[in-house]
């Protein structure tokens, strides 16, 4: 068994993960970086999927030994929470805020969305790895500072925030779900007749009527905006 995959990792210690340095201090001057070796895994993840990702693979993409790679990265989960806080890079964090709290924080949910669909790996690993890193604690701070108007208490924005990145990580996985099943036309036919056959059964009129009524943009950004406004336009401050 290679040492970090396979076995039980006994977990990260974020303030040497975030805090200590990013590279080895003794011996000579390394060939490769942490940043190089985080965006190979990243890499890999948005071509192949987040179980594609091994010591083994990320070591081959950047022409390293794989014993090497855990100067870095001494396992995978340390390595998911590095891919996660590089591409929390992409995130802006020095746009001006409107002062509109449901705006702001709408608009926070888009950009969430946005970096989610770029790499459909991150809703998955998003639900296990929860260390923030620097990237991530800098769109934090954005978020929380659009909070800032609604007189919440701090464990109460963190509440909300943590809420918003929830329901985004979800809808972005169901997303990248439905956009996977569509390229089957048969199933999509399938599950189509399926509804119908259930809605015309008689024991299911509440589903009848609704399957019955008028179409909604089935547009993705639509939809996701439609669940979006539901969700922060009734959120209170009391």
């Amino acid at each position: 068994m290679t040492r970090g995959e396979g076995a039980e990792a006994p977990g990260v210690d974020p303030r040497q993960l975030w805090l200590g340095p990013d590279r080895p201090r003794r011996g000579r001057k390394p060939a490769y970086s942490r940043e190089a070796i985080t965006a190979a895994a990243v890499a890999l993840a948005d071509a192949e999927g987040l179980e594609a990702v091994t010591m083994r693979k990320v070591a081959a993409q950047v022409g390293a030994g794989v014993m090497s790679l855990y100067s870095y990265a001494p396992d995978k989960e340390t390595l998911l929470h590095l891919m996660v806080d590089h591409v929390s890079g992409e995130l802006p964090t020095t746009d001006a805020l409107t002062g509109d709290w449901r705006a702001d924080l709408k608009a926070v949910a888009h950009l969430q969305r946005a970096l989610m669909l770029r790499h459909p790996w991150l809703p998955a690993a998003l639900s296990t790895h929860r260390v923030p890193g620097p990237h991530t604690l800098a769109f934090m701070e954005r978020a929380l500072t659009a909070l800032r108007p609604t007189g919440l208490d701090g464990a109460a924005k963190l509440e909300v925030f943590a809420q918003l990145t929830a329901f985004v990580a979800g809808h972005a996985a169901h997303e990248i779900a439905q956009a996977a099943a569509s390229r089957s036309s048969d199933r999509a036919a399938a599950e189509a007749r399926y509804l119908a056959a259930v809605a015309a059964d008689g024991h299911h009129p509440e589903l009848a009527e609704a399957l019955a009524a008028p179409e909604r943009p089935l547009a993705p950004e639509a939809t996701f905006t439609r669940f979006l406004n539901r969700l922060v336009d009734g959120l209170t401050t009391d």
